[in-house]
């Protein structure tokens, strides 16, 4: 081609960009969601990847799908998402998914059961493995939609105000902890109690629980805990890798043009990936703060942690008994994790502990 003819064929080209880009954007519709978090506007880490999707879905709309967030209690109470979005209260929220075993214990499978799969087995089981179709079968059931939009990788053990040494330390506490675990903490003499987030440290301040878990030590450094609770215990062998989710109500959903619903699919995985990049960097110095302000930082002993193993087995045993979903989840995610951890053992668990290793030869 000349030259001459390749500039004119290129200025019309360019001309004709120039008057069909704002002529698509005014073809996009306009849309006005709300979205209820289970969490307060405290929890910046959870909040904030709220906040982090309105911000990016607006942004790649050019303002034409605008979604306004709203904290746990300001529409529906924390523990209350699930139900919101599926009655159409609300067109979308984000929540744990294990708060909802009342309605099926499935639920919990999806965000975090005891010795479970760790945070990175959990986006590969979801986007890799089966994951993201068993959630979508089980979801349709509920008029909903779920989108990975978080983890807290794993969390801490909960605070307490005596010292847990042995299995029998257990019986007739009284704690505050969410989803499946509460089951296994049953079978061992414990008393569960589910409690939102912003509820806990008054719980726990006048004595109505005898512990809490809730993430991890930024996030509870700033509901306060270590005010009330001297005793920093760990690993929380219940939430090795916890997923938070999009929730959005199915027939909204469907009203969505493709490319938004590409929009927000591309949205919510990466505020997947920032949620857990936030805790990572942010809970090392939270850490330090605390044992600073003399937090007693002790591990669960090997013997408690095989008693809870055990205790979980037989619940997830029985559950799978009598519920056929749940199995089905189930034998999934342990096929997956066996698998998982033939190869966690060979290269990323060598390559760790070394590493920790030097750490404390400096």
């Amino acid at each position: 081609m000349k030259r001459r003819q390749f500039l004119k064929t290129a200025g019309v080209g360019l001309a004709a960009s120039a008057v069909a880009a704002p002529a698509i954007a005014q073809t996009m519709p306009e849309f006005k969601w709300r979205l209820t978090a289970s969490w307060p506007k405290s929890l910046d880490t959870l909040y904030g990847s709220c906040e982090t999707l309105a911000k990016y879905v607006s942004e790649a709309t050019g303002g034409k799908f605008q979604i306004q967030v709203f904290a746990a209690g300001e529409i529906v109470p924390g523990l209350q998402v699930l139900d919101a979005v599926q009655n159409g209260t609300v067109e979308m929220g984000h929540s744990a998914q294990y708060y909802y075993i009342g309605k099926d214990p499935t639920w919990a499978l999806f965000c975090a059961i005891p010795f479970g799969l760790n945070a990175r087995q959990q986006n590969s089981w979801f986007y890799e493995g089966d994951g993201q179709k068993l959630i979508d079968e089980f979801s349709a059931k509920y008029n909903s939609r779920c989108l990975l939009m978080g983890n807290t990788g794993c969390q801490m053990g909960g605070w307490f105000r005596k010292e847990i040494n042995t299995v029998d330390d257990l019986k007739g506490l009284k704690m505050r902890i969410g989803g499946w675990a509460g089951k296994t903490l049953s079978k061992l003499g414990s008393i569960p109690q589910q409690i939102a987030a912003g509820d806990i440290y008054p719980a726990l301040e006048k004595g109505t629980i005898d512990a809490a878990e809730w993430v991890g030590p930024h996030d509870d450094e700033k509901l306060g805990f270590y005010k009330v609770a001297k005793y920093y215990y760990y690993p929380g062998w219940w939430e090795g890798g916890t997923a938070n989710h999009l929730i959005i109500n199915q027939a909204k959903w469907n009203e969505l043009p493709k490319s938004y619903q590409a929009i927000v699919t591309a949205a919510a995985g990466y505020c997947n990936i920032e949620q857990q990049a936030r805790y990572d960097g942010r809970n090392p110095a939270a850490l330090k703060r605390l044992v600073s302000q003399g937090v007693q930082l002790r591990p669960f002993s090997p013997a408690i942690m095989e008693a809870c193993l055990k205790a979980s087995n037989e619940v997830n045993a029985e559950e799978a008994a009598k519920n056929p979903v749940f199995k089905k989840v189930l034998d999934s995610i342990q096929a997956y994790r066996a698998d998982q951890y033939l190869w966690w053992q060979v290269a990323e668990y060598g390559y760790d502990s070394f590493m920790i290793r030097s750490r404390g030869r400096g």
